[in-house]
């Protein structure tokens, strides 16, 4: 494993415990209104996307597709299609890669 990954997964699991204790950190009312609790509403989505974006854009135009496929496939199906469908687009765009 390269120094780089390394740091990357430490440096988000940092920031995903951080989003945690925060929740016990905060009083209870402070968070219940305004943009703090705009921020604290929207950081699970910011964490799970700083995961993700590295592995659509730096990979390659076959997992790059597999996600848009991914994303629009989850604008309106259940958590089980989109799953399916991502494994199975990223596997056969994957397998159709070096024919192209």
């Amino acid at each position: 494993m390269s120094p780089e990954t390394l740091a990357a997964i430490v440096a988000m699991s940092l920031a995903t415990v951080a989003t945690r204790f925060a929740g016990l950190i905060v009083p209870a009312g402070f968070a219940r209104r305004g943009r703090l609790k705009a921020a604290f509403e929207a950081m699970p989505v910011a964490v799970l996307a700083s995961i993700i974006a590295p592995a659509v854009l730096a990979t390659g135009w076959p997992e790059t597709v597999a996600a848009l496929i991914t994303l629009i496939v989850a604008w309106r199906s259940p958590l089980i299609a989109v799953v399916v469908v991502g494994v199975v687009s990223a596997g056969g765009l994957r397998a159709l890669a070096p024919l192209l």
